[in-house]
């Protein structure tokens, strides 16, 4: 870190997740001018010329959505041999995908709950609920998810039929693979890694029906408490966390989502390569249960590039 001096701090972009990512991009710029650095903010929808980064020494990725979490800019980056933060090309495209993201969650003996997955629902036919009872045996609620979509974005909780109808209606692209996953009622939490660490354990308390993407960013009923969990089960859900990041090839920093079911098994959720950094998102609030600020939480990312 010592040869680092000017970094840029990619945000913005096209996806439904801009406003939250250019959030996060000026919560990190504004860190990195009081921890020292130069830094600029550089919204990705504006880049014409990439080779303009090697005026920095570091990018720093707080692009959220497919633009900053899918791969292909991280792909970019190393073949250019710029250094940024976060895991790499291959880790973001496990994540990124649901699908693939469980399958390789599954190989390794993670739970995550069960799911199915079908494509361009536009012209589907295909029930999800009679496709799940014939891969599974049972019928479930389920939570109709695409593939490849971050923040919560077209995520619907479905019980019937007639949730499906509307849950399609209100779908902004249906022309895509959506999972369909098993609903498990339970606690949420959220595990901070940086570096091999866990970082205190956040359950996540919302009002709505879960944590959409009104409960992330809008909504002030959502909150964010240091987990109650006894040391038994956060050695348990550390190390499941853990599993997880390293199974996906995960490095330098994620977030782990994770649902307790009524039985007390911890069941993987997903894991984001690129985790909000607004002063409202979970990584800081995590830190700030270990005494940490949103700058050393900054610092912490940096060392472990």
């Amino acid at each position: 870190m010592e040869d680092i001096n000017k970094i840029a701090v990619i945000c913005g972009g096209s996806s439904p997740e801009r406003e939250v990512s250019i959030n996060s991009g000026n919560g990190v710029k504004d860190a990195l001018l009081q921890l020292g650095f130069k830094s600029d903010l550089i919204d990705y929808s504006d880049i014409q010329d990439f080779n303009d980064l090697y005026d920095y020494e570091l990018v720093f990725i707080a692009l959220h959505g497919f633009e900053g979490e899918n791969g292909e800019l991280q792909a970019r980056l190393d073949k250019m041999n710029i250094i940024f933060t976060g895991s790499k090309s291959s880790a973001c495209s496990n994540t990124w995908n649901k699908n693939l993201c469980k399958t390789i969650l599954n190989e390794n003996s993670i739970n995550t709950p069960n799911s199915i997955l079908l494509n361009n629902l536009k012209n589907c036919s295909n029930n999800p609920f009679d496709c799940f009872e014939k891969k599974f045996g049972y019928k479930p609620n389920l939570f109709m998810k695409p593939c490849e979509d971050g923040s919560s974005i077209d995520i619907f909780k479905i019980s019937n039929d007639e949730d499906y109808k509307k849950a399609k209606l209100n779908c902004l692209n249906l022309e895509r693979e959506f999972i369909f996953e098993e609903s498990i009622e339970g606690r949420e939490f959220t595990v901070t890694i940086i570096g091999n660490k866990c970082y205190p354990v956040i359950e996540i308390k919302t009002q709505n029906d879960f944590y959409d993407y009104d409960a992330k960013y809008i909504s002030d009923d959502t909150i964010l408490d240091q987990a109650k969990l006894s040391d038994n089960e956060l050695n348990i859900i550390n190390d499941i966390a853990l599993r997880a990041f390293h199974a996906l090839k995960c490095s330098g920093w994620a977030r782990v989502d994770i649902i307790q079911d009524k039985n007390g098994n911890f069941n993987v959720i997903e894991i984001n390569t690129v985790p909000g950094m607004t002063s409202h998102s979970c990584v800081p609030k995590s830190a700030s249960f270990m005494g940490l600020s949103y700058q050393d939480v900054i610092k912490e990312i940096l060392i472990n590039v």
